[in-house]
């Protein structure tokens, strides 16, 4: 094999394995906003509140739509202490 065969490899592997983690961050994010029973959760909250702005907003939102009873709204969903 010669250096840019390897290359190759070594770069398709690095974006296998990069597309392989944000499905799996992607999909541990939209199971927790959208099938989580309490909004408590400690690993979705922490997905949810280092998401960017956008994508933070609508998982708040959902999660707003299903537990907005609550009053005191998860990690990374609240302003002054209340539901963003």
């Amino acid at each position: 094999m010669t250096k840019q065969t390897n290359g190759r490899k070594a770069s398709y592997i690095r974006a296998s394995v990069l597309t392989a983690l944000m499905l799996l961050v992607g999909g541990k994010w939209y199971t927790y906003v959208a099938h989580a029973d309490s909004p408590f959760d400690d690993f979705g909250s922490s997905i949810n509140s280092i998401m960017p702005g956008p994508i933070n907003r609508l998982g708040c939102d959902m999660l707003k739509k299903r537990f907005g009873d609550i009053p005191i709204p998860p990690k990374g969903c609240n302003i002054g202490g209340r539901w963003a």
